[in-house]
This record gives structure tokens, C-alpha cells and sequence, in this order.
């Protein structure tokens, strides 16, 4: 129980890695505030979480004999997103971990994009991302015992993919914006970290959207196509990695046996920042 005794705060619980984040901590003894929009984005070409799903998060962390409070929020208000933190800290009485999980994916080339795609995405990946630590903040700190804060990134905020320029600039960001937050952090014990995945096996990229992204030259690219194009990019052999992978480095990062670990960027990518 290398959490016991610890809350910890996710954004985009509702399913996929921010699901597994949830179920992983909880396994190891932490108690969870979850959030998710549970709505469609209208640049976002897939399928979103729903409120059956952040319904599910929390019947997987009620198994494991653990606590969650979770609620709708939009990580694009900040207000909402306080809202549900200061709930969750007042039921579950402290707040050591965050992990700000929430992401979109759409494409298109640089001078292509639309003003709304930009806006959205930024507006999600990163700005959501300083949203969830601007009201998480307060509550680690007032907790005494320093914390951990893991943001997402990804392999595309350490190298250029093409057709996702705002996907990329956001990323790039993240980093940015954890290593300032590292050094503001630090006086109170509190370690701020970035993970950069590679692909992940979520609804994010099994759609059209990735499958088009990574096999152009197809008009209707399948699972298999992209699976081979997904799998040329790394270097490990594998097709990409699942969210488990993910979850176990963010409970890594969340456990004292990180506890000297603050400010870096730490890829999850089967070797595709060196391709």
C-alpha cells in the first residue's frame, strides 16, 4: 500500500489512462477525486467519455474498499474544476497527488487548422492542465507533508509529429509548464513531473482520426495498417503500449520512491524519442 493514507485528484477519470491512473492508486491505497466532461467537443472527431463511464471509475475504485468522489467538470472552467476539488477535499479531508490527465487529439496541417480547433485544443491540453494545478494547488500545500503533482504530456512534447501543430505546441507546454512549477513547488516538498507516452491503446487513437493521421495514402486505413505505421515509430516491437504502462510510472512518480524525482520529463515510448 504504497499510497496509504493519501488522496489523489485525476482529471479525465472517466475512462482510458485516466481511468487505469484512478484504479492503479486507489490498489495501492489512495483515495480518489475524480473529474470528466462526459460531453462531446466539437472539434474532437471521436467519441468522448460519457457519464456512464466516470460511473464505471467509480465502481472499479469502490471494489478495491477505497473512497472516490467524483463529479462533472470542464477542465476549460475553472471555477467547476474548484468547485469539485474543494468538494472532494472537504469529504475525503486532504489532497497529496494530482494527476492532470485530461486531453483531446484532432489534426490537420499547421496553416490549415481552425481557429477553434487552436483554440480548443490549447484550451484543453495545456490551459486545462494549469487550470487543474491552479485549484489542486492550494489544498497540497495546506496538506504540510509536500506532494506530487504528474502532468501529461507526451512523446510530441519532446519531438515534432506533422498535422498536429497545436497537438504538439500544447504538449511542448506541459513541459514547460511543469519544470516552472518544479521550481516553485520545490520549497514545499512538492515534485512536479511530467509522463510522455507514446501511443496508447485508448479510444484517443482507435478511430479514423489516428488511423488517417499515421496511413494517408489509404482512403479507409484499418487497425492492422495503422498498427504496422504505429509500430515502425518506436523501437521496441510492439504496436503501442497500454494504459497500465502508463499507470504504473504515475504511481512511480506518486510514491515516495520518487521522492527525489522533480522537473523532468519522463517518456513511456518503446524508444520513439530516438526514431
Amino acid at each position: 500500500m504504497k499510497l496509504a493514507g493519501k488522496v489523489a485528484f485525476i482529471t479525465g477519470a472517466a475512462r482510458g489512462q485516466g481511468r487505469s491512473h484512478a484504479v492503479t492508486l486507489a490498489a495501492e491505497g489512495a483515495d480518489i477525486i475524480a473529474v470528466d466532461l462526459c460531453a462531446p467537443l466539437d472539434t474532437v472527431g471521436y467519441p468522448l467519455a460519457t457519464e456512464e463511464d466516470l460511473a464505471e471509475t467509480v465502481r472499479q475504485v469502490e471494489a478495491l474498499d477505497r473512497r472516490i468522489v467524483a463529479r462533472v467538470a470542464d477542465v476549460r472552467d475553472t471555477a467547476g474544476l474548484r468547485a469539485a476539488v474543494d468538494e472532494g477535499v472537504a469529504e475525503l479531508g486532504r489532497l497529496d497527488i494530482v494527476a492532470a490527465n485530461a486531453g483531446i487529439l484532432s489534426s490537420g496541417s499547421t496553416q490549415e487548422l481552425t481557429e477553434a480547433a487552436w483554440r480548443e485544443m490549447i484550451d484543453v491540453n495545456l490551459s486545462g492542465v494549469w487550470r487543474t494545478c491552479k485549484v489542486a494547488i492550494p489544498h497540497v500545500i495546506a496538506g504540510g507533508r509536500g506532494g506530487s503533482l504528474i502532468l501529461t504530456s507526451s512523446v510530441a512534447g519532446l519531438k515534432s509529429y506533422p498535422n498536429v501543430g497545436h497537438y504538439v505546441a500544447a504538449k511542448h507546454g506541459v513541459v514547460g509548464l511543469a519544470r516552472t512549477l518544479a521550481t516553485e513547488l520545490g520549497p514545499y516538498g512538492i515534485r512536479v513531473n511530467t509522463v510522455n507516452p507514446t501511443q496508447v491503446d485508448t479510444d484517443m487513437i482507435q478511430n479514423d482520426v489516428m488511423y488517417h493521421l499515421f496511413v494517408p495514402d489509404e482512403d479507409n486505413p484499418t487497425k492492422e495498417q495503422f498498427a504496422a505505421a504505429s509500430r515502425a515509430t518506436g523501437l521496441l516491437p510492439v504496436d503501442w503500449i497500454e494504459s497500465r504502462d502508463v499507470s504504473e510510472v504515475v504511481l512511480f512518480l506518486a510514491s515516495d520512491a520518487a521522492r527525489y524525482l522533480t522537473g523532468i520529463a519522463l517518456p513511456i515510448d518503446a524508444g520513439a524519442t530516438l526514431r
